[in-house]
Parts: C-alpha cells; structure tokens; sequence
C-alpha cells in the first residue's frame, strides 16, 4: 500500500488486478484500487471533488471529474477514516494513475488540494 499526506490527511491506496472480469484477447484489462482517506489533522473536513488522470502505456490518458467519491462527500472528523472500492479498465494491462481530492476544512471554509499518490496498474503477466 502507497501513502502520501498533505495538509494532515493521509490517502492510502492498494490495487488489484481483477482476472476474472478481464479479456486480454480483447484487450479489456480490470483493475481495482482501495483508497483509505484518513483525517490526521485537528480540524474537521469534507471530501467535496476528485480529479483523476488515467495513463494507459497503450498512449491514451483518461481524465475523471467530479463531485464526491462513489456519490458521497464524506465529512471526516479527526482521526477519522474513509474507505472505498473503485476499479478502471486498461487496454494495454500496464497504466498508472494519479490525482487529487479536493477538501474543505469545515470551521474557516478553507479549501484544500489533497494529492492521490500515483500508483501502477499492471496485469501480473505483464511482468514476465
């Protein structure tokens, strides 16, 4: 599992190459990734966006936007955690991908860009 802090919140990520639901006959690769969110500041904070850039070594680069993750915008206390499951698709079995959060502390309203460590995706094979 990778990390990275900034601001005093801590994202962790561990991925995972999904065998069962990829082709690569049709070049269709799945993977998936655990994101843990833990607030280790001392001021409450709301995940309100993420961005994501997604690097396939086939040449292409994917951009995702948009409010919350997985339609929620959790509000984390000190201390608290957040965990969630996602997964992408490749086309090559061999990416990478990076991005941010974007959060608000709740008692001044500042806003903060929490950076997503970049991480691989790489079908096991490929490493032959």
């Amino acid at each position: 599992m990778i990390s990275s802090v900034t601001q005093g919140v801590k994202v962790s990520v561990k991925t995972e190459y999904q065998a069962d639901y990829s082709s690569p006959l049709q070049s269709h690769y799945v993977f998936t990734y655990r994101i843990i969110i833990e607030n280790a500041s001392d001021h409450t904070v709301q995940l309100l966006r993420r961005h994501w850039l997604i690097y396939d070594t086939g040449g292409t680069i994917r951009e995702v936007e948009g409010e919350g993750v997985l339609g929620l915008q959790p509000v984390l206390e000190p201390g608290e955690t957040h965990e969630y499951v996602s997964g992408c698709n490749l086309r090559s079995g061999m990416g990478k991908m990076t991005g941010t959060y974007l959060v608000e502390r709740i008692f001044d309203g500042k806003q903060l860009q929490i950076t997503i460590p970049e991480f691989t995706l790489i079908a096991p094979f490929r490493l032959n």
